[in-house]
């Protein structure tokens, strides 16, 4: 009986510890690549005052960044499938470890189209997030790249097309930020937005439309 009882505590005990570990990771989306992020870090030397970029998939496959701007250093810390409210829950992660010389974002798209929220619920968090830069880093540049018009997205344009505005609006009442946008480049001549810079998801753009976006960021970057 009391070998019983003290297996039943076992399997409790250890049913508490699985659930609990299943709850931190249902808590905590995204806690992989962050950790990543730390592991190369850690075998790799940060490289000083580089640039920054942070923020969703846009930016996570332009992983031959530094090709398209060989003059910069930039340290590519995005990751697929973030929101703001991502980069707001990483922001010690994120920011800590590079000390950059400039921060560039892409991020929000994900947001609008993943919680169908206000533009103006995620015009707060991204103003939070800015908030949390500049407590670290009260004087360093940060730029914010628009939202594109991803094909696959289109019922969402009008949302974000605010969002861009309202975060242009922002930035200009802010020091040392600036707002890129890299909607009007991505157009063809009819004024609609290309689709064969796009891959087949519509969503994720070919290195064309990484080209486009260098002519209009260069710049832009410190």
């Amino acid at each position: 009986m009391k070998h019983s009882r003290y297996f039943i505590k076992i399997i409790f005990s250890f049913s508490l510890i699985l659930t609990s570990l299943l709850f931190q990771a249902q808590e905590k989306p995204f806690w992989k690549e962050i950790q990543a992020f730390r592991k190369t870090d850690q075998t790799s030397r940060i490289p000083k005052k580089a640039i920054l970029f942070l923020g969703s998939s846009s930016f996570t496959y332009w992983n031959d960044v530094n090709d398209y701007f060989p003059t910069k250093t930039i340290v590519n810390r995005a990751f697929g499938g973030s929101r703001l409210l991502d980069l707001n829950r990483y922001s010690d992660e994120l920011l800590d470890p590079y000390k950059p010389k400039q921060i560039v974002i892409y991020c929000g798209e994900n947001d609008i189209a993943t919680d169908n929220p206000a533009p103006a619920e995620v015009l707060e968090r991204f103003k939070t997030f800015f908030g949390k830069i500049r407590q670290k880093y009260p004087k360093v540049p940060v730029a914010y790249v628009s939202i594109k018009y991803s094909p696959s997205r289109e019922q969402f344009w009008p949302q974000m097309k605010e969002l861009n505005q309202m975060i242009e609006a922002y930035l200009k009442t802010q020091r040392k930020a600036e707002y890129i946008d890299i909607t009007t480049v991505m157009n063809g001549e009819n004024g609609k937005v290309r689709t064969d810079i796009f891959k087949e998801d519509m969503l994720h753009m070919k290195p064309e439309g990484y080209r486009l976006w260098t002519k209009v960021m260069a710049k832009y970057l410190k």
